[in-house]
């Protein structure tokens, strides 16, 4: 693997700007199983349809006690080595982005701040109305959830209060697929990792770099989709191969 590190290290000393755009498998590093694979979170306990959510109280309810029996996942997971290591490549000015398929906020808790963090598919730790945009925090939802048997309606407007995660039928966020395409146009390399760059319109953003003269790389544990379109492919375990990147750069 050592010529593929080289490889990589090369590729993101040339470049002037890069940005990274990250998948599930950037955090089973942490303990997060993958939703997708066999035995993940999907195969446990199926997400509620965004439309189910906004139509029917029950479909409301059920969502929410799935995610308070994943409280104490989120609430004892930490960043990894990957997730430290992609914030040494931003604190260097390497790198301008993460664009990010997760929903865990690992990236900003390693380090990286709000304002380079474009999270495509929403953030679990916290909840918003989906009406005025109110946020609301989970202890409090739950507090009301183990009092009443539902979760609260926005104090501000009375409307529907959900995770703020994008779930199935749920329109993507304008403002942060903007971000992302701007980013992504503005790069010189896209470097992905932990990605299957299986979902859509996600998984656009890698091809929209290559498609705009930007080198693709991708490091991923499994074979993908977009690899015969890369730079560079390394399989490898994401943590370990980003960290010996970095203190190669």
């Amino acid at each position: 693997m050592t010529g593929e590190i080289d490889r990589l290290v090369g590729l993101i000393r040339s470049a002037r700007r890069t940005v990274v755009f990250t998948g599930a498998g950037m955090s089973t590093e942490s303990g997060i199983p993958d939703f997708r694979s066999p035995g993940g979170i999907w195969n446990k306990m199926m997400p509620v349809e965004f439309q189910d959510y906004v139509r029917d109280p029950q479909a409301r309810r059920v969502s929410w006690q799935r995610r308070f029996e994943m409280e104490e996942t989120w609430n004892k997971v930490q960043p990894n080595d990957g997730h430290r290591a992609v914030a040494d490549l931003v604190a260097q000015g390497r790198v301008s982005h993460v664009i990010t398929q997760n929903i865990d906020a690992l990236h900003q808790a390693a380090g990286v701040s709000d304002a380079q963090v474009i999270e495509l598919h929403g953030n679990t730790r916290h909840a918003k109305c989906l009406d005025c945009g109110l946020r609301v925090e989970i202890p409090d939802i739950r507090a009301h959830f183990n009092l009443h048997g539902d979760a609260p309606d926005c104090a501000a407007c009375g409307g529907i209060v959900k995770t703020a995660t994008i779930s199935f039928g749920q329109p993507m966020p304008q403002d942060e697929m903007l971000r992302a395409e701007a980013a992504t146009l503005a790069c010189e390399l896209m470097l992905v990792m932990g990605s299957s760059l299986g979902v859509y319109p996600a998984a656009g953003f890698p091809l929209m770099a290559k498609r705009n003269g930007a080198g693709l790389a991708i490091l991923n544990r499994d074979e993908t989709p977009q690899d015969r379109f890369a730079d560079l492919v390394i399989n490898n375990e994401i943590g370990p191969a980003i960290r010996a990147v970095v203190d190669r750069l």
